[in-house]
Formats: structure tokens, sequence, C-alpha cells
């Protein structure tokens, strides 16, 4: 099936007098006939649903579908999006070990690998979005388990360059994990670029509508963890499971592994209810991605020939550093509906602008059918020193911009009308 029939069809399929839609099962737990049913579903060797916490049939049928858009073996839907990285690395790290990641990341994301992280034995190195080959390999150790990205970096709006960070990974061996959620799999599938692992924060594009906090794991299947010298928690019995060796249920182990282990142990799950709303706002992902990236261009476009904008980034626009790797990552001509730029001036013009705003709103979230605005020096990354905020390519002018799916020239008539309130 195409991506957009992928969209709308993919994840349930009702039998014979079954519903249409996929159900809400609202449910904790699920009733067997007898023990030794239940004890197969512990073995693993049959399908079906054992607690809530680890599965339930609502939010399998969203995972089957986000798993089919990206083209993975297996996904694991969890609270919010923080809880699918933090899951995700928990599954291969353990204290002493360490992940490399690219700066440019989301601050709640900086702040978990920055600080949390640190405080149980797990290193983060930090690189530059444009280092080399070689700067890259000198900060790689044999405890080093992750090379981590985004897509498309929030809030600095750098795009991955895939053929280099999977080069790397595959060299050494090492788990390539990337953040998809501000791309979604309708503009870039990391997995066909040579990502093992992708993670998405549901509450963005993939929900839509600013209504559900969810995260989700997608497993690549492409990883060879049989006797990698790094992940030998693959290669030997988890006792917690029954002597489980996870390499025996390839391709999908990583996702088996944070599902029945981690999952079981953390209990971070996406509940049914908002599993089964964003199941409902992803059946038009493929439509409101293409009036978001539409409408951002249009911004965009605008905003760099207003004289009191400083610069415009957005991988739409010809002039923009990343807009080769647009070309060659992204698909349809989509751009996603993130555009940044910087206002001349101070954060006291900055302020100016956003209080002139009118059908463009302040928030913290990103990524729904409404246009916002936010300040991340102050906001999401308040909590980053200055050098931090340099490394992670945030100026003090910088303005991130989620152009919704209203009529463009609305967003653009309000976004000038509130630059001319500066002076």
């Amino acid at each position: 099936m195409d991506i957009q029939t992928k969209c709308v069809q993919a994840g349930y399929e009702p039998k014979n007098g079954e519903p249409r839609v996929l159900p809400l099962y609202q449910s904790t737990t699920y009733v067997y006939d007898t023990p030794e049913q239940l004890a197969k579903l512990f073995d693993l060797s049959e399908d079906g649903h054992i607690y809530t916490r680890i599965s339930n049939p609502t939010v399998a049928g969203f995972e089957a579908k986000v798993n089919a858009l990206e083209g993975g073996v297996g996904a694991v839907a969890c609270s919010s999006g923080l809880a699918a990285e933090t899951l995700a690395i928990l599954n291969v790290c353990f204290a002493g070990d360490n992940i490399v990641s690219l700066a440019t990341i989301y601050g709640g994301s900086f702040n978990l690998f920055n600080v949390t992280l640190r405080k149980y034995g797990i290193d983060t190195r930090f690189v530059s979005p444009k280092a080399s080959y070689e700067e890259i390999a000198k900060v790689i150790d044999d405890k080093t388990k992750i090379i981590y990205c985004e897509t498309l970096a929030n809030p600095n709006m750098n795009i991955a360059n895939f053929e280099l960070l999977a080069k790397i990974a595959g060299d050494f061996g090492i788990l390539f994990v990337v953040d998809n959620t501000l791309a979604t799999p309708i503009i870039c599938r990391p997995i066909e670029h040579g990502a093992n692992v992708v993670v998405h924060s549901t509450t963005k594009y993939l929900d839509g509508h600013a209504s559900c906090v969810g995260g989700i794991i997608v497993d690549g299947g492409n990883f060879n963890f049989k006797d990698n010298p790094r992940y030998p928690e693959f290669n030997t019995p988890d006792e917690s499971y029954h002597g489980l060796i996870y390499t025996s249920v390839a391709p999908a182990c990583f996702s088996t592994k944070a599902r029945v282990q981690m999952m079981r142990d953390l209990g971070s799950c996406m509940s049914p209810f908002n599993a089964y709303l964003t199941n409902l706002g992803s059946e038009t992902l493929h439509l409101r991605m293409k009036q978001h990236s539409d409408n951002a261009l249009l911004c965009a476009r605008a905003l760099s020939k207003n004289p009191k904008i400083e610069w415009v980034k957005y991988s739409g626009l010809e002039n923009d550093e990343n807009y080769d790797l647009a070309q060659k990552y992204f698909s349809g001509g989509l751009n996603s509906g993130m555009v940044v730029f910087g206002i001349k001036g101070d954060r006291e013009q900055v302020c100016t602008f956003m209080k002139a705003l009118k059908l463009v709103k302040i928030v913290t979230h990103i990524a729904d059918a409404r246009t916002c605005v936010l300040h991340p020096a102050t906001t999401t990354h308040r909590q980053l020193s200055s050098e931090e905020l340099v490394a992670c390519g945030i100026s003090e002018n910088l303005v991130r911009l989620s152009v919704g799916i209203e009529n463009p020239y609305d967003i653009i008539s309000d976004l000038e009308q509130a630059l001319q309130a500066i002076y």
C-alpha cells in the first residue's frame, strides 16, 4: 500500500462482523479459559494480551499503524516522547555506558541526556551536526551504545546527515537511533537511510490536535545484535523473563526486549484512550503534512522579505543551508511545518512581537493543526547555559514558528502586523 493508504487503513484489519473502526478497549486485563493458555503468552509462543501495561488491543492497533508507516518490524507505544527515548536508551545502556548525540536536539532531550542520565552513570558525548567522521569517531569507545540524532532538529531545524551517521554506526557496530517527530514518516523514513530504531513524540504531528501526550519506539529490525560484544544482554538468558535470549526472536529483538522487560518494569505505557485518539489523528497525517509544509514555505518566504527579520531557516528555501539534505532525504517536496527565524534586535523585540500576535498563540507545544510560536531561549531551553545554547544553535533572537493548517495568508497577515509593533 502507498503510505497515504497506510495512514487510513494500516494497523487494524476487522474480521467478519467486527467494528470497522479500531475500537477503544478500555480495560486493564484479559480473560483466558485455562492457565495453560495464559502461560503460552508469557512464553511468547502465542499472541495475546496479558495486561495493559505491556499491551492492549487499541494500543496494538496504533503501534501496528506507525510500524507500517516507518517500515519497521515492531513498535512499542509509550506514555510520552521522552518516555520513548528513555525506554529506548535503557533498553541497551547501563551505568558506565555512553551515547554520542548531535548537540542540536530538543531541550527536554538535552536535559535528559546531559543531566538525568548522567546521574545514573550514562554519559552523553555531544557533537556538532557538522562534525566530520573523524571528529565523531574520536568520542566513540567500547562503551558507546547509541548514536542519536533528530531527523529535523528542534528548534535549530538542521537536517541530520544520515549517510554519515549511518556509516559511522555501521563501521563501529553501534545502534543508530533517530527521533523522527518533526519530519514524520510522510516526509522522511529514517530506516530507509540506515537508522536502526526510530522514536517519536506522538504528541505532535501523529496526533495532530494537541489532545494526547504519547510516544512510540519503532524497531527497524536491521541491526545485528547476535554476538555483538557491545550488547551482551541480547545474547544471554534474561532470568527475569524465564531465560529468554532476545536474539532468538530476531528481527524484532529490540522491540521485544523493550516491551517484555523495560515496559514491564518501568510501566511508561500509552493509555488506550490516548492510542485511540492518536490513531484517529494519524489517519489524516498525509493530508495535514502537505498543508503544514505548503503553509510553512509561504510563511518562510514572506518572513524572508520582511525588513525586521534578520534571518530565516526553512529547508524548503533554496538558499537554506539544509536545502540539499532536504532534497536528498525528504519525500514529495515536503519540509514539515516548522520555521525558525531571527528578529532584528534582542529579547525585548522578540517579546514585543510575540505579545502583538493575535491568531498565532504562544504555547509550549508544536506540530498540531493550530499555528503557534515560542521563544526557546527563555522557555524550552531555559535551563541551558549560554555556551550550551550556542552548541544547540539557539540564539537570543530565535523564534520558533509551528505553522498550522489554517489559511496561510491569515497566518502571514498576523505575523506581519505583529512585526509592525517592533520599533
